[in-house]
Protein backbone atom coordinates (compact mmCIF):
# COMPACT_ATOMS: atom_id res chain seq x y z
CA UNK A 1 0.00 0.00 0.00
CA UNK A 2 1.31 3.56 -1.14
CA UNK A 3 1.16 6.25 1.68
CA UNK A 4 0.73 10.02 0.08
CA UNK A 5 1.57 12.57 2.51
CA UNK A 6 0.39 15.82 1.30
CA UNK A 7 2.77 18.46 1.67
CA UNK A 8 0.99 21.32 0.20
CA UNK A 9 0.72 22.22 -3.46
CA UNK A 10 2.28 22.93 -6.73
CA UNK A 11 2.87 26.27 -8.13
CA UNK A 12 0.22 25.07 -10.49
CA UNK A 13 -2.21 24.33 -7.74
CA UNK A 14 -2.42 20.50 -7.74
CA UNK A 15 -1.42 18.98 -4.38
CA UNK A 16 1.99 17.95 -3.68
CA UNK A 17 2.65 14.65 -2.20
CA UNK A 18 5.49 12.51 -0.60
CA UNK A 19 5.45 8.59 -1.28
CA UNK A 20 6.42 8.05 2.39
CA UNK A 21 7.54 4.35 1.87
CA UNK A 22 9.50 5.67 -0.69
CA UNK A 23 10.94 7.89 1.79
CA UNK A 24 11.76 5.35 4.15
CA UNK A 25 14.14 4.22 1.48
CA UNK A 26 16.05 6.78 -0.14
CA UNK A 27 16.17 9.82 2.89
CA UNK A 28 15.57 13.62 2.51
CA UNK A 29 18.12 16.70 2.26
CA UNK A 30 16.29 20.12 2.98
CA UNK A 31 18.41 23.46 2.47
CA UNK A 32 17.34 26.92 3.25
CA UNK A 33 18.64 29.91 4.91
CA UNK A 34 16.96 31.31 8.28
CA UNK A 35 13.64 32.36 7.22
CA UNK A 36 13.06 30.00 4.11
CA UNK A 37 10.28 28.03 6.29
CA UNK A 38 13.10 24.81 6.61
CA UNK A 39 11.46 24.12 10.36
CA UNK A 40 7.79 24.72 9.02
CA UNK A 41 8.28 21.74 6.04
CA UNK A 42 9.69 19.37 8.96
CA UNK A 43 7.01 20.15 11.07
CA UNK A 44 4.32 19.47 8.08
CA UNK A 45 5.81 16.05 7.23
CA UNK A 46 5.89 15.27 11.09
CA UNK A 47 2.59 15.90 11.44
CA UNK A 48 1.70 14.17 8.18
CA UNK A 49 3.54 11.20 9.16
CA UNK A 50 2.65 10.72 12.68
CA UNK A 51 0.02 7.91 12.28
CA UNK A 52 1.99 5.82 9.73
CA UNK A 53 5.34 5.58 10.98
CA UNK A 54 7.73 6.17 14.33
CA UNK A 55 9.73 9.02 14.07
CA UNK A 56 12.72 10.86 16.35
CA UNK A 57 13.67 14.34 15.78
CA UNK A 58 17.55 15.74 16.86
CA UNK A 59 16.03 19.08 18.11
CA UNK A 60 19.09 21.74 18.92
CA UNK A 61 16.51 24.39 19.62
CA UNK A 62 13.87 22.86 21.11
CA UNK A 63 11.28 24.20 18.22
CA UNK A 64 9.54 20.67 17.68
CA UNK A 65 8.69 19.73 21.83
CA UNK A 66 4.90 21.23 21.06
CA UNK A 67 4.65 17.79 18.63
CA UNK A 68 3.91 15.33 22.42
CA UNK A 69 0.87 17.95 22.97
CA UNK A 70 -0.74 17.20 19.90
CA UNK A 71 0.83 13.71 18.80
CA UNK A 72 2.66 12.10 22.21
CA UNK A 73 6.09 12.22 21.40
CA UNK A 74 8.35 11.87 23.81
CA UNK A 75 10.75 15.05 24.66
CA UNK A 76 13.93 13.80 26.10
CA UNK A 77 16.04 16.48 27.56
CA UNK A 78 19.26 15.92 26.88
CA UNK A 79 20.93 18.26 29.24
CA UNK A 80 19.20 15.39 32.18
CA UNK A 81 20.83 12.62 30.66
CA UNK A 82 24.66 11.24 30.20
CA UNK A 83 25.59 9.94 26.94
CA UNK A 84 25.50 6.56 28.36
CA UNK A 85 21.79 7.33 29.51
CA UNK A 86 20.64 8.86 25.89
CA UNK A 87 22.75 5.58 24.46
CA UNK A 88 20.62 3.26 26.10
CA UNK A 89 17.49 5.37 25.69
CA UNK A 90 17.71 4.85 22.04
CA UNK A 91 18.02 1.76 22.17
CA UNK A 92 14.75 1.60 24.25
CA UNK A 93 13.42 4.09 22.24
CA UNK A 94 13.67 1.67 18.87
CA UNK A 95 12.40 -1.66 21.21
CA UNK A 96 9.69 -0.32 22.45
CA UNK A 97 8.44 2.42 19.21
CA UNK A 98 8.18 5.58 21.14
CA UNK A 99 8.19 8.61 18.86
CA UNK A 100 10.55 11.19 20.48
CA UNK A 101 12.34 14.43 20.47
CA UNK A 102 15.47 15.09 21.72
CA UNK A 103 15.90 18.12 23.08
CA UNK A 104 19.46 19.40 23.14
CA UNK A 105 18.38 23.08 23.76
CA UNK A 106 20.62 24.61 26.83
CA UNK A 107 23.85 22.58 25.58
CA UNK A 108 26.88 24.02 24.33
CA UNK A 109 27.79 22.91 20.76
CA UNK A 110 30.76 20.56 21.92
CA UNK A 111 28.28 18.77 23.97
CA UNK A 112 24.98 18.98 21.78
CA UNK A 113 27.34 16.96 19.54
CA UNK A 114 27.60 14.40 22.06
CA UNK A 115 24.78 13.65 23.44
CA UNK A 116 23.16 13.37 19.92
CA UNK A 117 25.71 11.06 18.78
CA UNK A 118 25.22 8.75 21.74
CA UNK A 119 21.61 8.74 21.11
CA UNK A 120 22.18 7.94 17.52
CA UNK A 121 24.46 5.42 18.19
CA UNK A 122 21.73 3.94 20.33
CA UNK A 123 19.33 4.08 17.45
CA UNK A 124 21.31 2.32 15.28
CA UNK A 125 23.12 -0.17 17.59
CA UNK A 126 19.88 -1.81 18.62
CA UNK A 127 19.20 -5.86 17.89
CA UNK A 128 18.19 -6.89 14.61
CA UNK A 129 15.01 -7.93 16.11
CA UNK A 130 13.87 -4.18 16.25
CA UNK A 131 14.54 -2.75 13.02
CA UNK A 132 11.22 -1.14 12.29
CA UNK A 133 10.98 1.25 9.95
CA UNK A 134 11.69 5.06 11.45
CA UNK A 135 12.06 8.86 10.52
CA UNK A 136 14.77 10.20 11.65
CA UNK A 137 14.91 13.89 11.62
CA UNK A 138 18.31 15.91 11.68
CA UNK A 139 17.46 19.78 12.35
CA UNK A 140 20.55 22.03 11.79
CA UNK A 141 21.95 19.54 10.53
CA UNK A 142 25.60 21.05 9.81
CA UNK A 143 25.76 21.12 13.68
CA UNK A 144 26.47 17.77 13.87
CA UNK A 145 27.96 16.80 10.45
CA UNK A 146 30.64 19.94 9.68
CA UNK A 147 32.44 20.20 6.37
CA UNK A 148 35.11 22.03 8.54
CA UNK A 149 37.00 21.28 11.95
CA UNK A 150 35.06 24.38 14.25
CA UNK A 151 35.95 25.27 18.06
CA UNK A 152 34.81 21.41 19.30
CA UNK A 153 37.33 18.90 20.25
CA UNK A 154 38.41 16.25 17.43
CA UNK A 155 36.70 13.87 19.73
CA UNK A 156 33.26 15.38 19.56
CA UNK A 157 33.19 16.07 15.95
CA UNK A 158 33.92 12.35 14.94
CA UNK A 159 31.31 11.16 17.16
CA UNK A 160 28.59 13.34 15.86
CA UNK A 161 30.03 13.01 12.27
CA UNK A 162 30.31 9.31 12.59
CA UNK A 163 26.95 8.95 14.04
CA UNK A 164 26.05 11.17 11.26
CA UNK A 165 27.18 9.02 8.46
CA UNK A 166 25.93 5.81 9.95
CA UNK A 167 22.51 6.95 9.85
CA UNK A 168 22.80 8.28 6.29
CA UNK A 169 24.82 5.76 4.31
CA UNK A 170 24.16 2.63 6.49
CA UNK A 171 20.72 3.50 8.39
CA UNK A 172 18.65 2.52 5.52
CA UNK A 173 18.79 -2.05 6.10
CA UNK A 174 18.33 -1.05 9.98
CA UNK A 175 15.08 0.90 8.77
CA UNK A 176 16.53 4.67 9.52
CA UNK A 177 15.36 7.05 7.30
CA UNK A 178 17.42 9.90 7.81
CA UNK A 179 15.80 13.32 6.91
CA UNK A 180 18.28 16.12 7.32
CA UNK A 181 18.01 19.81 7.10
CA UNK A 182 20.70 22.62 6.69
CA UNK A 183 20.63 26.35 6.12
CA UNK A 184 24.36 25.84 4.38
CA UNK A 185 25.02 23.04 1.76
CA UNK A 186 28.44 24.38 1.76
CA UNK A 187 28.81 23.78 5.94
CA UNK A 188 27.21 20.26 5.33
CA UNK A 189 29.79 17.45 5.07
CA UNK A 190 29.60 16.05 1.34
CA UNK A 191 29.55 12.05 2.54
CA UNK A 192 26.35 13.27 4.37
CA UNK A 193 24.68 14.96 2.07
CA UNK A 194 25.78 12.70 -0.77
CA UNK A 195 23.31 9.88 0.54
CA UNK A 196 19.80 11.71 -0.28
CA UNK A 197 17.82 10.99 -2.99
CA UNK A 198 15.52 13.34 -2.59
CA UNK A 199 15.49 17.06 -1.89
CA UNK A 200 13.65 20.31 -1.00
CA UNK A 201 15.40 23.48 -1.56
CA UNK A 202 14.01 26.88 -0.77
CA UNK A 203 15.52 30.24 -0.60
CA UNK A 204 19.01 30.93 -0.53
CA UNK A 205 21.54 33.87 -1.72
CA UNK A 206 24.77 32.53 -1.31
CA UNK A 207 26.22 32.06 -5.35
CA UNK A 208 28.36 28.50 -4.20
CA UNK A 209 25.04 27.04 -2.09
CA UNK A 210 23.05 27.87 -5.17
CA UNK A 211 25.21 26.19 -7.78
CA UNK A 212 25.25 23.25 -5.24
CA UNK A 213 21.62 23.24 -5.06
CA UNK A 214 21.01 23.82 -8.84
CA UNK A 215 23.62 20.93 -9.77
CA UNK A 216 21.65 18.50 -6.78
CA UNK A 217 18.52 19.06 -9.06
CA UNK A 218 19.71 18.72 -11.92
CA UNK A 219 19.59 22.22 -13.09
CA UNK A 220 21.54 24.50 -15.49
CA UNK A 221 24.02 27.24 -13.46
CA UNK A 222 22.19 29.60 -15.00
CA UNK A 223 18.56 29.09 -12.87
CA UNK A 224 20.58 28.58 -10.09
CA UNK A 225 19.65 32.37 -9.63
CA UNK A 226 15.91 31.51 -9.00
CA UNK A 227 16.37 30.44 -5.71
CA UNK A 228 17.09 33.88 -4.62
CA UNK A 229 13.35 34.40 -5.48
CA UNK A 230 11.17 31.64 -3.71
CA UNK A 231 9.20 33.00 -1.11
CA UNK A 232 8.88 31.63 2.41
CA UNK A 233 7.26 28.38 2.33
CA UNK A 234 8.33 27.66 -0.99
CA UNK A 235 10.86 24.85 -2.57
CA UNK A 236 11.93 23.76 -5.31
CA UNK A 237 11.57 19.41 -5.15
CA UNK A 238 12.99 16.51 -6.58
CA UNK A 239 13.48 13.38 -5.84
CA UNK A 240 11.65 9.25 -6.23
CA UNK A 241 9.47 10.02 -3.28
CA UNK A 242 8.34 13.37 -5.02
CA UNK A 243 9.32 13.85 -8.34
CA UNK A 244 11.02 12.75 -11.32
CA UNK A 245 11.49 16.44 -12.38
CA UNK A 246 12.26 19.45 -10.38
CA UNK A 247 8.82 20.62 -9.43
CA UNK A 248 8.04 24.31 -7.39
CA UNK A 249 5.85 23.68 -4.28
CA UNK A 250 4.24 25.40 -1.13
CA UNK A 251 4.52 23.86 2.07
CA UNK A 252 0.80 23.73 3.56
CA UNK A 253 -0.02 24.65 7.38
CA UNK A 254 0.46 22.76 9.95
CA UNK A 255 -1.69 22.13 13.05
CA UNK A 256 1.79 22.90 16.14
CA UNK A 257 3.82 25.62 16.09
CA UNK A 258 6.99 26.28 17.58
CA UNK A 259 7.40 27.26 21.45
CA UNK A 260 9.22 30.40 20.13
CA UNK A 261 7.02 32.38 17.29
CA UNK A 262 8.72 34.82 14.73
CA UNK A 263 9.58 38.01 16.04
CA UNK A 264 7.39 40.97 14.57
CA UNK A 265 7.63 44.91 15.12
CA UNK A 266 6.11 46.24 18.17
CA UNK A 267 5.39 50.05 19.09
CA UNK A 268 7.89 51.02 22.14
CA UNK A 269 6.69 51.71 25.30
CA UNK A 270 5.30 55.10 25.42
CA UNK A 271 6.10 55.97 29.26
CA UNK A 272 9.88 56.91 29.71
CA UNK A 273 11.93 55.57 32.28
CA UNK A 274 13.01 58.35 34.95
CA UNK A 275 16.81 57.59 35.10
CA UNK A 276 17.33 54.36 32.79
CA UNK A 277 21.31 54.68 33.77
CA UNK A 278 20.65 54.01 37.25
CA UNK A 279 18.28 51.04 36.43
CA UNK A 280 20.39 49.32 33.61
CA UNK A 281 23.80 49.85 35.26
CA UNK A 282 22.63 49.04 39.09
CA UNK A 283 24.54 46.91 41.13
CA UNK A 284 23.57 43.10 39.95
CA UNK A 285 21.75 41.24 42.58
CA UNK A 286 23.52 38.62 44.26
CA UNK A 287 24.14 35.22 42.75
CA UNK A 288 22.22 32.34 43.42
CA UNK A 289 22.26 28.88 43.21
CA UNK A 290 20.47 27.49 39.76
CA UNK A 291 17.51 25.95 39.95
CA UNK A 292 17.24 22.32 39.61
CA UNK A 293 15.91 21.10 36.10
CA UNK A 294 12.73 18.98 36.95
CA UNK A 295 13.27 14.94 37.01
CA UNK A 296 14.08 13.24 33.58
CA UNK A 297 10.25 12.77 32.33
CA UNK A 298 8.22 9.73 33.68
CA UNK A 299 7.63 8.11 30.08
CA UNK A 300 11.40 7.32 29.92
CA UNK A 301 10.96 5.61 33.21
CA UNK A 302 8.16 3.79 31.74
CA UNK A 303 10.47 2.72 28.70
CA UNK A 304 13.11 1.48 31.13
CA UNK A 305 10.48 -0.29 33.20
CA UNK A 306 9.29 -1.84 29.92
CA UNK A 307 12.45 -2.84 28.54
CA UNK A 308 12.71 -4.59 32.38
CA UNK A 309 9.65 -6.27 32.03
CA UNK A 310 10.95 -7.70 28.62
CA UNK A 311 13.60 -9.19 30.58
CA UNK A 312 11.97 -10.47 33.29
CA UNK A 313 9.89 -12.96 30.77
CA UNK A 314 13.05 -13.86 29.29
CA UNK A 315 14.83 -14.88 32.61
CA UNK A 316 18.42 -15.63 32.49
CA UNK A 317 20.87 -17.23 34.98
CA UNK A 318 22.59 -14.88 37.09
CA UNK A 319 26.44 -14.62 36.31
CA UNK A 320 28.53 -15.70 38.61
CA UNK A 321 31.49 -14.15 39.99
CA UNK A 322 34.84 -14.50 38.60
CA UNK A 323 38.14 -15.01 40.36
CA UNK A 324 41.28 -13.44 40.14
CA UNK A 325 42.63 -15.84 37.08
CA UNK A 326 39.45 -15.58 35.01
CA UNK A 327 39.74 -11.75 35.61
CA UNK A 328 42.84 -11.93 33.60
CA UNK A 329 41.76 -14.07 31.05
CA UNK A 330 38.59 -11.69 29.97
CA UNK A 331 40.84 -8.37 29.91
CA UNK A 332 42.90 -10.08 27.75
CA UNK A 333 40.45 -11.74 24.97
CA UNK A 334 39.15 -7.85 25.32
CA UNK A 335 42.76 -6.56 24.57
CA UNK A 336 43.08 -8.85 21.64
CA UNK A 337 39.62 -7.63 20.71
CA UNK A 338 40.44 -4.05 21.04
CA UNK A 339 44.20 -4.80 19.33
CA UNK A 340 42.25 -6.65 16.28
CA UNK A 341 40.05 -3.39 16.15
CA UNK A 342 42.85 -1.24 15.15
CA UNK A 343 45.05 -3.37 13.42
CA UNK A 344 42.45 -2.15 10.62
CA UNK A 345 43.34 0.16 8.00
CA UNK A 346 42.81 3.85 9.10
CA UNK A 347 41.14 2.52 12.55
CA UNK A 348 43.50 5.54 14.04
CA UNK A 349 41.17 7.91 12.26
CA UNK A 350 37.61 6.71 12.70
CA UNK A 351 35.40 8.01 15.22
CA UNK A 352 35.50 6.86 18.66
CA UNK A 353 31.54 5.57 18.41
CA UNK A 354 32.51 3.73 15.27
CA UNK A 355 35.24 1.68 16.95
CA UNK A 356 33.18 1.24 19.88
CA UNK A 357 30.06 -0.05 17.52
CA UNK A 358 32.96 -2.71 16.08
CA UNK A 359 34.07 -3.93 19.36
CA UNK A 360 30.63 -4.56 20.69
CA UNK A 361 30.24 -6.46 18.10
CA UNK A 362 32.96 -8.73 17.77
CA UNK A 363 32.68 -9.27 21.87
CA UNK A 364 29.64 -10.54 21.16
CA UNK A 365 30.74 -12.74 18.54
CA UNK A 366 33.51 -14.51 21.47
CA UNK A 367 30.99 -14.67 23.53
CA UNK A 368 31.57 -11.35 25.64
CA UNK A 369 28.49 -10.04 25.20
CA UNK A 370 27.64 -9.73 29.31
CA UNK A 371 30.68 -8.20 29.96
CA UNK A 372 31.15 -5.49 27.13
CA UNK A 373 32.03 -1.99 29.06
CA UNK A 374 30.37 1.04 28.61
CA UNK A 375 31.28 3.83 25.81
CA UNK A 376 33.69 6.02 28.81
CA UNK A 377 35.23 2.59 29.83
CA UNK A 378 36.16 2.21 26.12
CA UNK A 379 37.82 5.07 26.10
CA UNK A 380 39.97 4.54 28.73
CA UNK A 381 41.11 1.52 26.96
CA UNK A 382 41.11 2.78 23.80
CA UNK A 383 43.45 5.42 25.42
CA UNK A 384 45.61 2.77 26.54
CA UNK A 385 45.67 0.46 24.04
CA UNK A 386 46.55 3.60 21.26
CA UNK A 387 49.24 4.06 23.84
CA UNK A 388 50.10 0.52 23.55
CA UNK A 389 49.78 -0.63 27.20
CA UNK A 390 47.73 -3.69 27.93
CA UNK A 391 45.95 -4.57 31.11
CA UNK A 392 48.87 -6.15 32.50
CA UNK A 393 51.49 -3.32 32.43
CA UNK A 394 48.41 -0.70 33.27
CA UNK A 395 47.87 -2.10 37.01
CA UNK A 396 51.48 -2.53 37.63
CA UNK A 397 52.82 -0.35 40.72
CA UNK A 398 54.96 1.69 38.47
CA UNK A 399 52.54 2.92 35.99
CA UNK A 400 50.11 4.72 39.27
CA UNK A 401 52.31 7.82 38.79
CA UNK A 402 52.05 8.17 35.02
CA UNK A 403 48.06 7.86 35.54
CA UNK A 404 47.99 9.83 38.12
CA UNK A 405 49.60 12.91 35.99
CA UNK A 406 48.04 11.87 32.46
CA UNK A 407 44.64 12.80 34.72
CA UNK A 408 45.44 16.17 34.87
CA UNK A 409 45.34 16.80 31.09
CA UNK A 410 42.14 16.34 28.64
CA UNK A 411 41.15 13.02 28.27
CA UNK A 412 42.16 12.78 24.38
CA UNK A 413 45.75 13.49 25.50
CA UNK A 414 46.02 11.27 28.20
CA UNK A 415 47.17 8.24 25.46
CA UNK A 416 49.63 10.57 24.04
CA UNK A 417 51.29 11.38 27.27
CA UNK A 418 51.02 7.75 27.99
CA UNK A 419 52.28 6.52 24.97
CA UNK A 420 55.59 8.76 25.67
CA UNK A 421 56.01 7.23 29.39
CA UNK A 422 56.14 4.33 27.89
CA UNK A 423 58.75 4.56 25.39
CA UNK A 424 61.12 6.33 28.17
CA UNK A 425 60.20 3.78 30.59
CA UNK A 426 61.58 1.47 28.01
CA UNK A 427 64.58 3.46 26.89
CA UNK A 428 62.54 3.36 23.48
CA UNK A 429 63.42 6.48 20.50
CA UNK A 430 61.12 9.11 21.13
CA UNK A 431 57.98 8.66 19.08
CA UNK A 432 58.08 10.89 16.09
CA UNK A 433 54.99 13.49 14.75
CA UNK A 434 53.62 10.48 12.72
CA UNK A 435 53.40 8.44 15.48
CA UNK A 436 51.75 10.97 18.03
CA UNK A 437 49.36 12.09 15.15
CA UNK A 438 48.13 8.71 14.42
CA UNK A 439 47.77 7.65 18.14
CA UNK A 440 45.50 11.19 18.89
CA UNK A 441 43.41 9.93 15.80
CA UNK A 442 44.60 13.02 13.27
CA UNK A 443 46.84 13.60 10.19
CA UNK A 444 47.92 16.76 11.13
CA UNK A 445 51.58 16.79 12.10
CA UNK A 446 51.50 20.82 13.13
CA UNK A 447 48.63 19.42 15.58
CA UNK A 448 51.21 16.68 17.35
CA UNK A 449 53.82 19.35 17.75
CA UNK A 450 51.23 21.33 19.64
CA UNK A 451 49.95 18.41 21.65
CA UNK A 452 53.62 18.16 22.58
CA UNK A 453 53.98 21.95 23.27
CA UNK A 454 50.74 21.84 25.50
CA UNK A 455 51.82 19.06 27.51
CA UNK A 456 55.15 20.54 28.04
CA UNK A 457 53.18 23.75 29.30
CA UNK A 458 51.42 21.97 31.64
CA UNK A 459 54.62 21.15 33.41
CA UNK A 460 54.34 17.58 33.07
CA UNK A 461 57.31 16.75 30.23
CA UNK A 462 60.86 18.44 28.85
CA UNK A 463 61.28 18.64 25.07
CA UNK A 464 64.98 18.75 24.28
CA UNK A 465 66.89 18.28 20.39
CA UNK A 466 70.29 16.67 20.35
CA UNK A 467 72.67 18.02 18.03
CA UNK A 468 71.56 15.99 15.47
CA UNK A 469 67.98 17.04 15.74
CA UNK A 470 66.39 14.29 17.30
CA UNK A 471 64.02 14.93 19.88
CA UNK A 472 64.39 13.68 23.84
CA UNK A 473 61.40 13.62 26.19
CA UNK A 474 62.08 13.62 29.66
CA UNK A 475 59.13 13.04 32.35
CA UNK A 476 59.33 15.71 34.77
CA UNK A 477 60.04 13.94 38.20
CA UNK A 478 59.67 10.37 37.42
CA UNK A 479 63.63 10.88 35.87
CA UNK A 480 62.19 9.04 32.99
CA UNK A 481 63.39 10.02 29.53
CA UNK A 482 63.41 8.71 26.02
CA UNK A 483 66.26 7.71 23.77
CA UNK A 484 66.66 10.26 20.95
CA UNK A 485 64.16 9.87 17.93
CA UNK A 486 63.79 11.45 14.60
CA UNK A 487 60.29 13.65 14.71
CA UNK A 488 60.02 13.68 11.09
CA UNK A 489 60.64 9.79 10.83
CA UNK A 490 57.50 7.72 8.79
CA UNK A 491 57.82 4.36 10.97
CA UNK A 492 55.72 4.13 14.00
CA UNK A 493 57.01 3.15 18.00
CA UNK A 494 58.10 -0.30 17.98
CA UNK A 495 55.39 -3.04 19.82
Amino acid sequence: MTVAIEMGHTTAGALATLDLEELLATRLLVQGNSGSGKSHLLRRLLEQSAPWVQQTIIDPEGDFVTLTDRFGHLVIDAEDHTERGLQIAGERVRIHRVSTVLNLEGLDAENQMRRAAAFLGGLFETARDHWYPMLVVVDEAQLFAPSVAGEVSDEARKLSLGAMTNLMCRGRKRGLAGVIATQRLAKLAKNVAAEASNFLMGRTFLDIDMARAADLLGMERRQADAFRDLERGQFMALGPALSRRPLGLRIGPTDTGPRNATPRLMPLPEATLEDPRALILAAPPPESIRPQRRPSPDLLGQLAAAKSAVLEVRPETMEQPLDAEELTKRRERMDHILGAVLAEPDAGFRAVGVLYQEFVVRCRIEGLGSAVPDLNDFRRMLTRARAGLGSDLVEDDAWQDVSARASLLPEDMQGIFMMIARAAKEGWPCPSDIAIARAYGSHSLRRARHLLTYIEEQGLIVCQLDGAGRRIVTLVELAWATAPGDPNAEDLLVE
